[in-house]
């Protein structure tokens, strides 16, 4: 089980510097626009729409590092007053019932995913971008949080600390 854990965080850190790329080309994008527009006075008149694809595409990309790095925001209100075989108990309880909502929530994403590639939809802009390819980044976010979710179930289970007292912080 150490083994698949390990792998989940190793892909987990991959999804991240993904996320991190998609930043680095989204700001690309952006000053080839302001040039195009001060210099040339045109535009790639796609900009809003391929910033908005990756600033979904990295939310989810970078969800399941967030949580195994404990950047993630939690609510910890009940769980700081809890120790022991308590805390323990309602930490696996608050990620189960998380990863059976993201399962849901993934379960969703992969059907209008399915029904988008086997319709062909393309966006209505310009550049007809085929909607499967952000919804499929977006999916892949949500898969790589639940193996996360999973991971972090499996770490608890075998008596590693919560996240919080992971990293130090509450």
């Amino acid at each position: 089980m150490r083994m698949i854990v390990d792998a989940v965080d190793w892909i987990s850190r991959a999804a991240a510097y993904v996320a991190a790329a998609i930043l680095v080309f989204m700001v690309g994008h952006i000053l080839l626009e302001i040039v195009l527009r001060n210099l040339f006075d045109t535009s790639t008149f796609v900009t809003a729409e391929f910033v908005g694809y990756g600033v979904a595409a990295m939310t989810y990309l970078g969800l399941a590092f967030s949580l195994r790095t404990g950047a993630l925001i939690r609510v910890n209100m009940l769980l700081v007053r809890l120790h022991g075989p308590a805390r323990r108990a309602a930490e696996m309880l608050c990620v189960a019932m998380t990863l059976a909502l993201t399962v849901f929530l993934g379960w969703y994403f992969w059907r209008q995913l399915a029904r988008d590639y086997t319709r062909g939809t393309v966006s209505y802009s310009i550049a007809e971008v085929p909607v499967w390819i952000p919804e499929g980044l977006v999916f892949a976010g949500i898969a790589l949080f639940g193996l996360q979710l999973f991971a972090y179930l499996v770490r608890l289970g075998l008596g590693d600390p919560p996240i919080a007292e992971d990293v130090g912080g509450e």
